[in-house]
């Protein structure tokens, strides 16, 4: 097995010297953590930066809105031909190649005149977010030793969450001195030194293999197939929160900009926390239930959501709901891949699933979009927790299922 191979190998070369070990596992988890964010940055950047955007390149909040759905719709299209780029090429080729492209997009991003190299340049990023979680997951089976993947896959899976704080603080108040474009040239930047670290830090890959591997079907199946289900009503929900939540803060509750940024912050740091907590606890046997319960969990968090309309403080607590369940539902899908894939086949397993969640996450958004621009928030919060328990239906159905063939089969 390849992986065996590859880890057992990694094991005998870093044994002989105390500490290095942990030294260069930090090292990987904090790579694969900064490809997850290069890998978004883009989308949580358009959305930051947009009324600057939207004053000095003329576009309407629609077609800032439409970002949205290209990148996502764009990623969910190239997940299942990504994932068997990945299974053929391997981890290190796939992760320069996403990061290069991630710079490539920024840097179009930041040099666009208008709408048209706009949506052009988010639809090149949709490369690097198919190719973010199969890339990942096959570095993590490559080089991790199975006791440590659920944690260090948690951990690299908050890099998304880490994406969005960077481009609502750090860029975005570099935007206020350089401009957004060069906020925007920054971030292309830091995406080409991350390109340049994974070449460095990752061993090689295998030689590319001259077909593809023996299953090609594009149509997901058994678990995969109820686990992308999950994903796609799961993702519709988060999109919707992530893009209206804030609006939501000012429109109705009465908050301020900055105050209802402040819930975005709060959603991300506790998403941070709940992919590491639960990532942690998805251990076979106990990680098939899971995403069922924090699907339930995210049913109660979108309520609270909605109780903001009685007593505003709730929001607060929706906010933080959302990230320790709804956010932490996809880091528990790709645990559970991990877990159950076949050899050669973690990568496309990855992909099918994240082609599901980017489905959700562009059709999300306008379902929500309808609502809130009537104003009748409430009714939005309804459809998120619909959506929610929907994604708790199929993964209940799943786990009964599962149970029944016995765990570890291809249920």
């Amino acid at each position: 097995m390849e992986t065996s191979v590859a880890a057992a190998g990694a094991a005998a070369a870093t044994a002989a010297v105390p500490g290095t070990r942990d030294r260069e596992s930090r090292s990987l988890t904090a790579l694969l953590t900064c490809a997850m964010a290069f890998s978004m940055l883009q989308l949580f950047l358009l959305g930051a930066l947009g009324p600057r955007l939207v004053e000095e390149l003329n576009i309407s909040p629609t077609v800032l809105g439409l970002t949205t759905t290209v990148g996502f719709g764009t990623a969910a299209a190239l997940s299942p031909t990504g994932g068997r780029m990945v299974d053929r090429i391997g981890p290190r080729r796939s992760l320069v190649l996403l990061l290069v492209v991630s710079a490539l997009a920024l840097a179009l991003i930041g040099a666009t005149p208008g709408a048209g190299l706009l949506l052009g340049a988010v639809a090149l990023g949709g490369i690097p977010q198919a190719l973010a979680n199969p890339a990942t997951n096959k570095a993590i089976l490559a080089t991790v030793p199975p006791a440590r993947r659920g944690a260090v896959t948690g951990l690299k899976q908050s890099g998304v969450q880490l994406g969005a704080f960077a481009a609502g603080l750090p860029l975005a108040a570099l935007a206020g001195g350089l401009g957004w474009r060069g906020a925007v040239w920054t971030a292309a930047g830091a995406a080409l030194l991350a390109g340049a670290w994974a070449l460095r830090a990752l061993p090689a890959d295998p030689p590319a293999a001259s077909a593809p591997p023996a299953r090609t079907s594009f149509v997901p199946r058994g678990m995969v197939a109820w686990l992308a289900g999950f994903s796609l009503f799961l993702g519709a929900g988060i999109a919707s929160v992530n893009t209206y939540v804030a609006l939501y803060g000012v429109q109705r509750l009465g908050m301020g900009p900055t105050v209802a940024g402040g819930l975005v912050a709060v959603l991300g740091v506790a998403g941070i926390l709940g992919r590491v907590g639960w990532s942690r606890a998805a251990r076979p046997g106990r990680a098939e239930r899971l995403p069922g319960v924090l699907a339930c969990g995210a049913v109660g968090a979108a309520a609270l959501l909605a109780g903001g309309l009685l007593a505003s403080p709730l929001v607060w607590a929706g906010a933080v709901a959302i990230g320790v369940f709804a956010v932490s539902g996809n880091a528990v899908s790709m645990v559970l891949v991990m877990q159950r894939a076949a050899p050669g086949q973690a990568g496309q397993d990855s992909a099918l699933v994240a082609a599901g969640f980017f489905a959700g996450f562009a059709a999300g958004p306008p379902l929500f979009g309808l609502l809130a621009q009537s104003g009748r928030y409430g009714a939005g919060w309804v459809l998120v927790a619909v959506e929610f328990a929907a994604a708790g239906a199929v993964a209940f159905l799943w786990a009964v299922r599962d149970r029944r063939v016995g765990t570890g089969a291809a249920a």
